[in-house]
C-alpha cells in the first residue's frame, strides 16, 4: 500500500466521521415504543437474572444503556492513571511522532459516535447474556491525527497499547521458559483503520468515562468486539511487522471447524468484527381471552455496521414470522429494537427464538449450524438464543 493511499483513505475516514457526528446531535433515550402499561412482563424460565454491573434485558428502558448496567472486562487489572500526567504517544513508522496530554486531545475537534459495544463471549452461557451496551461516545477522530503524523509507505499495522500490564510466561515448564512484563495491546491493519471512524474517546453519554471503563482515554472501534476497543490508551504504534501479543495471537482466538471434502479442518482466527446477532429481550402478556393469552415479544438486533434487513421470530414448532423493526432510534453501529405480536396462545410452556437477517442475505445461525456447533472456543457466541416462558 502506498503512502498516498494511506493518506487518502484516512482523510476520507476522518471526513466520514465528522459527517456522521453531525447526524447524531439528537440521542433519543426511549425504548420499545410499542409497549404499553397494560402489558405484564412474563419472566423467562431457567435463566438467572442479571447480576449488577451488566445489562438486564428484562428491565432495559433506555436506548442508551444506563451507567449501572455497563459491563466491564479487565484482563490486566484496573490501572490507576494520573490524569495530570497523562500522555498519549503516537510513534513508530510515522514522519512526525507526537504526544498529547488529555487537555490537548480535548482541544482537538470534538465528535460523537453512537455504538453498541459487545463482549465477544456474550451469549456463551445462560448466565452471561448481558455483556453488551449502547452508548454515545465523545472524543476526537483518530484519522486526522494519523494524517498529521504521516504514516510511512512501508507500514502495515497500527498497534494500540494500554497502560495496564502483567507478567506473561511463554513456553511454561520448558527449558526455554520466558517471563516478562507486557502491556495490553491490540492491533489493526492500516486498511481496517482507514475503513472505520475510529475515535479517541474521553466521554460516554455526556459524562467522563469511568475509570473501570478506560479513563482517561480509550479507543473506540465501531463494529468490532469490545476486546479491540483498548482501554487506558497510552501509545499508538505504527509498524511494518505483525503484532502478536497475547490477545491477538494466543487469546481471543476463535477455533472453528470447517468441513472440507468430508473432513473437519480446524482454523484459528483472531476475534475482531462483531457478528450478526439478535435476542428476544422480553415477552409481555395481557389478560386471557377465551382461555388464550395474548403475547408480544420485544428484542434487539445488531451487527458490525452492515444494514439489517429483517428479524424473524419463531414460537415452538411454528413458522418464522417477521418482526417489526423500530424506525427510530437508528444508527449504523447501534442495535435496532424490534417487536412482534405473537397472537393468543394456550396456557403452558412455550419457546421463542429470533434470528437476524442482513441486507447481504446473511442469516443468524442456530446452535446446530456448523459454524456454531463446530466452534471449540468461548468467543463469538452469536448463535440464536431460545427463550422459554410459561403462561
Amino acid at each position: 500500500m502506498s503512502e498516498n493511499v494511506n493518506r487518502r483513505d484516512l482523510m476520507k475516514a476522518g471526513t466520514a466521521t465528522a459527517a456522521f457526528a453531525l447526524a447524531q446531535l439528537v440521542t433519543p433515550k426511549f425504548v420499545f415504543p410499542g409497549q404499553d402499561d397494560e402489558e405484564e412482563l412474563v419472566p423467562f424460565e431457567n435463566v438467572p437474572r442479571s447480576r449488577p454491573g451488566i445489562l438486564d434485558w428484562e428491565t432495559l428502558d433506555e436506548w442508551l444503556t444506563p451507567a449501572d448496567q455497563v459491563f466491564n472486562v479487565s484482563h490486566y487489572g484496573t490501572p490507576e492513571v494520573n490524569v495530570d500526567e497523562y500522555k498519549l504517544e503516537v510513534t513508530g513508522m510515522v514522519d512526525k511522532p507526537k504526544s498529547f496530554t488529555l487537555d490537548q486531545l480535548k482541544a482537538l475537534p470534538k465528535t460523537d459516535q453512537l455504538m453498541t459495544l459487545e463482549c465477544s463471549g456474550n451469549g456463551a452461557g445462560p448466565g452471561f447474556i448481558g455483556a453488551i451496551y449502547n452508548s454515545k461516545w465523545t472524543g476526537t477522530a483518530l484519522a486526522p491525527i494519523l494524517k498529521e503524523c504521516g504514516i510511512q509507505d512501508s507500514a502495515k499495522e497500527i498497534v494500540f497499547i494500554g497502560v495496564d500490564t502483567k507478567k506473561e510466561t511463554l513456553r511454561k515448564g520448558s527449558r526455554r521458559e520466558l517471563t516478562f512484563d507486557v502491556p495490553f495491546g491490540r492491533s489493526m491493519s492500516i486498511e481496517d483503520v482507514a475503513k472505520l471512524p475510529l475515535m479517541l474517546a474521553y466521554e460516554r453519554n455526556g459524562d467522563p468515562i469511568p475509570q473501570k471503563n478506560g479513563a482517561p482515554v480509550r479507543l473506540i472501534v465501531p463494529g468490532w468486539y469490545g476486546i479491540a476497543n483498548v482501554k487506558w490508551l497510552k501509545r499508538i504504534e505504527v509498524r511494518d511487522t505483525r503484532y502478536m501479543g497475547r490477545f491477538m495471537g494466543r487469546d481471543y482466538v476463535t477455533v472453528r471447524g470447517e468441513k472440507r471434502d468430508g473432513e473437519v479442518v480446524f482454523v484459528e482466527t483472531s476475534v475482531n468484527k462483531m457478528n450478526l446477532k439478535s435476542i428476544v429481550a422480553r415477552v409481555t402478556r395481557r389478560e386471557a381471552v377465551d382461555g388464550k393469552v395474548p403475547l408480544k415479544a420485544y428484542g434487539a438486533v445488531w451487527s458490525d455496521g452492515t444494514d439489517i434487513k429483517s428479524v424473524e421470530v419463531k414460537m415452538d414448532d411454528g413458522k418464522w414470522k417477521k418482526a417489526v423493526l423500530d424506525k427510530e432510534p437508528r444508527s449504523k453501529y447501534c442495535w435496532t429494537f424490534f417487536s412482534i405480536d405473537l397472537g393468543s396462545v394456550k396456557p403452558g410452556k412455550h419457546t421463542l427464538v429470533s434470528r437476524g437477517i442482513d441486507v447481504n442475505g446473511r442469516v443468524q445461525p442456530s446452535a446446530d449450524d456448523d459454524e456454531i456447533s463446530l466452534k471449540k472456543t468461548y468467543w463469538e457466541a452469536y448463535q440464536q438464543w431460545p427463550r422459554e416462558i410459561e403462561v
